[in-house]
């Protein structure tokens, strides 16, 4: 809590102008550096290649809720510790974006990625417990 030259309390001793902050005791100008205009481009291409990522994944996980032999086959892979037969029977559902699998005694993760322009713009995160 700030008090001015009265005794009366005040909110703070800054006062705000829009792109600038002034404080009175000092008698000095800081200026605030303006923000660039945006430009929606990458995050709407963004936005797209998640869509593409989320199909991708609806198509895994109907094919694991729907085929109970699929999902064994999963579960008896990554028991055995056979990561590539782990990421071979994922990718036979369509998914040809990258991925990243890792597997416990509790569950299975899988972390899809896709690029927009050669830049990493997205990332879908899938979380499995068995």
């Amino acid at each position: 809590m700030y008090w001015n030259t009265y005794g009366y309390p005040v909110q703070s001793p800054y006062y705000f102008i829009p792109n600038r902050i002034y404080h009175p005791y000092q008698n000095q100008e800081i200026l605030q550096r303006p923000y660039p205009p945006v430009d929606p481009g990458i995050f709407t291409s963004s936005a797209t290649e998640m869509h593409q990522l989320m199909k991708k994944a609806d198509a895994l996980m109907q094919k694991l809720a729907n085929s109970s032999s699929f999902a064994k086959d999963v579960m008896d892979a990554a028991q055995n510790n056979e990561k590539q037969k782990v990421n071979q029977l994922l990718k036979s559902t369509g998914l040809d974006s990258g991925m990243k699998t890792s597997y416990n005694p509790d569950g299975l993760k899988i972390i899809l990625t896709s690029e927009v322009n050669n830049m990493d713009c997205c990332h879908l995160t899938i979380s499995l417990k068995w």
